[in-house]
Formats: C-alpha cells, sequence, structure tokens
C-alpha cells in the first residue's frame, strides 16, 4: 500500500480550499468547493483498493486467497458524487440569486444582505 493517493486527495483538498478563501467570485467558489468534494472520490478510491482485486461476485469464490475490492466503498464514492453535484447545484442557485439582488458576485458586496 502506498501513501501516494491520500497525499493526492489532501493536495486537491488544499488546493480547492486555497480556491475558496481567496476568491473574489461566487461562481470561482462554487467551482473550488467541488475540487473539494473531488478530493474525497480519490480518497475513498484510495481505501477501497486492492492489489490484484476482483469485481466483488461472490458465485466465482472457489479459493480461499481470491481478492475482491469492497463493494461498499465503490457504492459510497458514487453517492459522493451524486452528493457533490446537487451541492453545486444548490450553490450556483444561491449564486444567481444574489447576481439578481445585488448585480455583483461579489462576496464582499454581498455580505451587506438585509432581510
Amino acid at each position: 500500500m502506498t501513501i501516494l493517493p491520500y497525499l493526492l486527495a489532501a493536495w486537491i483538498f488544499l488546493v480547492g480550499l486555497f480556491g475558496i478563501v481567496t476568491s473574489r467570485n461566487l461562481i470561482h467558489i462554487c467551482v473550488c468547493v467541488s475540487v473539494c468534494q473531488s478530493a474525497t472520490y480519490v480518497l475513498l478510491l484510495a481505501i477501497g483498493y486492492r492489489t490484484r482485486g476482483t469485481a466483488p461476485i461472490y458465485a466465482d469464490l472457489s479459493t480461499k486467497d481470491h481478492r475482491v475490492v469492497d463493494p461498499v466503498v465503490q457504492s459510497l464514492t458514487l453517492t459522493d458524487i451524486v452528493v457533490s453535484v446537487a451541492v453545486a447545484a444548490l450553490l450556483l442557485a444561491f449564486a444567481v440569486k444574489a447576481y439578481e439582488h445585488h448585480h455583483s458576485l461579489d462576496p464582499n458586496e454581498v455580505a451587506g444582505m438585509h432581510g
């Protein structure tokens, strides 16, 4: 097992976090949140990876040293993708509404919202 996928996931997350912190545009913040969420895909796939692992079809298991990948991690990755699409859609909808009300995508100009 190598540490490279974990370092890659941490690097992707830090790049996305840096973009969120330094951004001056709400659309750019939405994209950076999506980049941060993509780091979880790499992390989950690194956790579920097995060297020479095969598909988890249990009718084929005739030997005791048959290695299969974990199907739970794969389903969590697919669920994570669906959640990230929903979060991106919600954040973009908020950005559109903020632009309609304030005619700007700058977070500092939108911060002065009144109810």
